[in-house]
């Protein structure tokens, strides 16, 4: 992963990166290797739950809207200052469409790195590892609030059923096109409004 080097890559300017999907999927593992490797600080979302939350959960109580929304503010709030020296990397469940729309009010140009992997693969890691208050059994309730990110949504989907460092290289790959995208994106606005000055001026 030493040829992923960040200068290389994606340049000096990295967007708040949200790496989200359901219980078990490796969002922390996937989010502290991509902050060493981005040399940016990582999160783990899990830390921002209130201690209600946290019971719930550890009691196999899936959690409701409301239990979510202080939660996701928090998260938020911390995306929103990676510029200062907040965290711009933060692991997230972010399951459904709405509570995404949320982080971006907060972080506008917020990128969401979308864990994927069947029911069956999710599961045997998540039996395979021991978790504070987050009991196998809330996986089915996850998968059924899952909403996948859309077209619309900056987002990178990558199958978490290969090697954490794989899954890091594609993110880091993802990323520098969606950069050389918007650069390219940028100089043909810029050429047209150019373009559109010279004819006022004739």
């Amino acid at each position: 992963m030493d040829s992923l080097a960040r200068p290389n890559i994606v340049g000096n300017h990295i967007p708040p990166l949200v790496i989200m999907g359901v219980s078990g999927c490796g969002k922390s593992t996937i989010g502290a290797l991509l902050g060493a490797q981005l040399g940016v600080t990582f999160a783990d979302g899990d830390d921002y739950h209130p201690s209600a939350n946290k019971l719930k959960m550890r009691e196999g109580v899936p959690l409701t809207d409301d239990d979510r929304w202080p939660w996701l503010a928090e998260i938020g709030k911390a995306l929103a200052g990676s510029a200062a020296g907040g965290p711009a990397i933060v692991a997230c469940s972010a399951l459904k469409r709405k509570y995404r729309d949320f982080l971006r009010s907060y972080a506008p140009d917020a990128v969401f790195v979308h864990l994927t992997g069947s029911a069956g693969t999710i599961s045997e890691r998540i039996n395979a590892r021991v978790h504070e208050y987050m009991p196998a059994t809330l996986l089915a309730s996850q998968l059924e609030t899952l909403e996948a990110p859309e077209a619309d949504e900056r987002h990178i989907s990558v199958a978490v059923n290969n090697s954490p460092d794989w899954i890091v290289g594609q993110v880091l790959e993802e990323l520098g096109r969606q950069k050389l995208g918007r650069e390219q994106l940028v100089r043909e606005q810029l050429g047209d409004e150019q373009q559109d000055h010279r004819q006022l001026v004739r």
